[in-house]
């Protein structure tokens, strides 16, 4: 993947010197495995947030010291960020339309949100809907390769850009229509539209990578996208469940299967077509 010099949004909060009061604690690794269930890849923060003890209330200055590894970090995530811009503003330009560009957040341990609570960086990466930002501590990038076995640096690139796939959700109106869902549905039921939820942002990223090379200064090749969809299927349901529990019990599932997640993002990638990403009609998600 290459980003080196390519162009920055600069549209980035860095609140590494922040850090959201107390910390929590999740009853062990049990407890941080759930979380990270519920939240990886775009959940919506403000559920299980509110209903931990211990939630967070206030922000401190902290003195912190950014390494080298983190200023890359830093400069990788602006650029991807940048590129999401310019990729989703052409596409909504083509459209008759304006691109309101998200906020990506970058934190340590727990951070403030407009509307979410308190986010942690045990949740891994999120995008809020209620201040169209993202929230992502870098350190996050450590365990898509060592805890995940997502390795390369799109990895994060596809983490990034499917938080974006929510914030393009959010602009369609899809993410208060499925949330609106919540109190008409049993929970198995409103699970499978969070499946169909997650799904659909992991094919806007796959749209955002078609468009990669022709519409940003960032240029990919398919060993880029082999990387991607081996972050996807890093974070499947079952792989997850399986990982943490030894078993995976689909009901539960949230964001979908490693072949799912693997599925539209390539479905995304191949097309470049955000009219034919509906997983909301797609009969094997019912």
């Amino acid at each position: 993947m290459k980003w080196q010099g390519g162009r920055r949004s600069g549209n980035i909060e860095d609140r590494r010197g922040m850090s959201g009061g107390q910390k929590l604690t999740l009853g062990g690794i049990g407890g941080v495995i759930v979380l990270i269930i519920g939240f990886l890849m775009g959940g919506d923060p403000s559920e299980l947030i509110n209903q931990l003890p211990g939630n967070p209330t206030s922000t401190v200055s902290e003195e912190f010291e950014s390494s080298p590894e983190e200023d890359r970090l830093l400069a990788f995530a602006d650029v991807v960020l940048a590129s999401t811009d310019d990729v989703w503003g052409n596409i909504f330009e083509q459209n008759g339309k304006s691109y309101p560009t998200p906020t990506l957040v970058v934190y340590r341990d727990a951070a403030e949100t407009g509307g979410c609570g308190v986010g942690q960086s045990a949740f891994g990466p999120f995008y809020c809907p209620g201040d169209q930002k993202i929230y992502l501590d870098l350190a996050f990038n450590r365990e898509l390769s060592e805890k995940y076995g997502a390795t390369g640096e799109f990895a994060l690139a596809y983490v990034i850009a499917h938080e974006v796939g929510h914030h393009i959700q959010q602009l369609f109106g899809v993410l208060s229509q499925s949330q609106a869902l919540r109190s008409e549905l049993s929970e198995a039921e409103y699970n499978k539209v969070s499946v169909m939820t997650e799904l659909q942002a992991d094919f806007y990223a796959g749209v955002w990578a078609h468009h990669l090379n022709a519409m940003t200064d960032v240029e990919i090749t398919y060993d880029d996208i082999l990387d991607g969809m081996e972050a996807a299927a890093a974070v499947g349901d079952d792989h997850l469940q399986t990982q943490a529990y030894g078993q995976a019990n689909p009901e539960s599932f949230t964001h979908g299967t490693s072949a799912q997640r693997v599925y539209w993002f390539k479905k995304g990638y191949e097309s470049g077509d955000i009219n034919v990403g509906n997983t909301f009609d797609d009969p094997n998600l019912q």
